[in-house]
């Protein structure tokens, strides 16, 4: 096909340089206005030839509104195709953005405790269970007060190391688990029993409204409020990062 558009080119080329010789011979204005039209008949050629090369290279041109319409309707061509295509991926990816499961709430779980392993008793392992029926996001780590009321209980404070990197989202009827310390093992004076406790959970804000009261496991516990510290909700516990 280039070849075919090129031939004439060169047929047209070869008689206006004949003419240009015959009429420069001939001398006078006339010569000159025929190397004039030569001159043009010479650019419309290029010019011929320049929308030839710029057709046989499809996407690759960038000129031309062939060009344009295969960036239209093309996924790999340069120039206004590659901006279209970029702004149609950059709306799709907003449009997949799901929202976030919300804050559960001390009503969205059902919390209980049981003893971990051990003789004396040191830790025990909260389960929080989502019972609300939708997805909800476990924030932190437990709100524990181990005193008379939750709002006289002394703050118990969260390891760092055992913060997970991502966040806890809880499908209906999924568990998430938190162990906490609760004494250094051993009888000690500061250790006082306790048979149920009190627990909640952050809000995005903070601290939600309410706590929940969670029966101790059979036969108590007994705290030294000085060594409690809590985990971070997991979805199942972590050797190393859970124990402390």
């Amino acid at each position: 096909m280039r070849t075919s558009i090129r031939r004439p080119a060169v047929l047209a080329a070869s008689a206006v340089a004949a003419l240009s010789l015959t009429l420069t011979a001939c001398g006078g204005e006339d010569g000159s206005k025929d190397n004039g039209a030569a001159a043009s008949v010479s650019a419309e050629q290029g010019t011929s030839g320049s929308s030839g090369g710029g057709s046989s290279n499809g996407g690759v041109g960038t000129t031309g509104s062939t060009t344009t319409g295969s960036g239209t309707t093309g996924s790999t061509t340069t120039g206004s195709g590659t901006s279209t295509s970029g702004t149609v991926v950059q709306a799709g990816a907003k449009k997949k953005a799901t929202a976030k499961a919300p804050a559960c709430t001390v009503n969205d779980v059902k919390i209980s405790a049981a003893k971990q392993a051990g003789l004396p008793t040191t830790h025990i392992t909260l389960t929080a269970t989502n019972i609300s029926g939708h997805a909800c996001t476990l924030l932190q780590y437990p709100l524990l007060g181990f005193g008379d009321l939750p709002q006289t209980s002394k703050d118990v404070p969260a390891v760092a190391k055992s913060k997970p990197g991502t966040p806890i989202v809880l499908n209906a009827g999924t568990p998430a688990y938190a162990a906490v310390r609760i004494n250094n093992g051993g009888v000690d004076e500061k250790n006082h029993a306790v048979s149920s406790f009190y627990v909640n959970l952050f809000a995005a804000d903070g601290p939600a409204e309410g706590s929940k009261t969670v029966a101790a496991p059979k036969g108590g516990i007994a705290v030294d409020d000085a060594a409690a510290k809590t985990g971070y909700w997991t979805y199942e516990l972590r050797n190393g990062a859970d124990e402390f």
